[in-house]
Formats: C-alpha cells, structure tokens, sequence
C-alpha cells in the first residue's frame, strides 16, 4: 500500500472543504463582497494547509514534492490575504482566485504526471488541474464580471474541484484496499 493509498482521507477533507465552500457561494449569492472575501479565505487557507501536510508527508516518497509543497504555501499565502484584507476589491480578489487557480492547476497536472505510476485515477488530478487552469484564464479574460456571476463561477469551480478530490480519494483507498488483499 502506497503512502496516497493510505492517506486518501486527506484528499477526501480537501474536496469536502472545496464542495461545503461552493454549496455556501451558491446558498448565499447575495453575500456582500466582504462575507465572500472571507469565506474564499477559509477554504483556501484549509485547502492549502492540507496540501502542505500532504507535501511534508510526500517528501521522502517523491522527487516532486515540492509541487504539492508550492501549492499549499500559494493557497495559505492567498488565504491569508482574503481573511485578513476583506476590503479588498472584487478585481484583486478575482485576480488572486485566478492566479491560485493557474498555478494550482498546473501544480496538479505536474503531481498526477509523476505519481501515474503509482496511483490509478491519475486522470482525475490532471482533469481537476485543467479545469483550474481553465477557471483561472477565464477569470482574468472577464474581470468585468458582474459580482454574481463572480459567485457563481467560483461556486461551480470548488464544488467541481471537490467532486473530483473526492472521488480520487475513494479510487485511492480502493487500490489501497485491492493491495492488502480486502
């Protein structure tokens, strides 16, 4: 059983996080720009702490942990800025969604290259790694979004993200489950 295999329940808490903060964007849509400043901040700076757990872990089982490791420092540091500079305008916050996505996306699709031979389901972390890096692109080409739309948009992204962190974390105890032979 691979390290992944044993600790798919971080992934599971990371997509829980992701879906639980979309399904909020989407109950509140009238939320002020401030509540959703802070809210976004609570699950990044969760999302990336599990990241940075993970990439401590990873780092004598892959040659690439730093990724995971870059990853979570971008998402806390993202994190951080939302939960204590919630004043900030709706063009810095879409900005920093959009660079947390881009670069987050292309930190996943690195991770799900070189651990293809040690997980199966790979595919789901390079899909949520396109999908990132589709959000974040679409974010910057249409600042002038109305603040809805904003929601919304970040809605679908981090309930779309969680599904797939969520179904990899199952596929992951699974083979783990398949290796110990239960």
């Amino acid at each position: 059983m691979t390290y992944l295999e044993r600790n798919w329940w971080l992934l599971l808490l990371r997509g829980i996080a992701a879906i639980l903060f979309g399904i909020a964007a989407f109950a509140w849509p009238g939320l002020t720009l401030s509540v959703l400043v802070i809210l976004f901040g609570a699950w990044v700076l969760v999302d990336g702490a599990f990241a940075i757990a993970d990439s401590i872990r990873y780092r004598d089982r892959l040659d690439r942990w730093w990724a995971f490791l870059l990853d979570g420092v971008l998402g806390v540091i993202v994190g951080l800025i939302a939960l204590f500079m919630p004043g900030i305008t709706a063009i810095a916050l879409l900005m920093f969604v959009a660079a947390w996505a881009v670069v987050g996306g292309v930190l996943r699709i690195i991770a799900a290259i070189q651990l293809r031979k040690q997980i199966e389901g790979e595919w789901l972390l390079i899909l949520g790694g396109v999908l990132s890096i589709l959000f974040g692109v679409l974010l910057v080409t249409l600042p002038t979004a109305g603040l809805l739309s904003l929601i919304w948009l970040i809605a679908i992204w981090s309930i779309a993200i969680g599904v797939l962190f969520v179904v990899l974390s199952f596929g992951l105890r699974k083979a783990g489950r398949r290796r110990q032979g239960l």
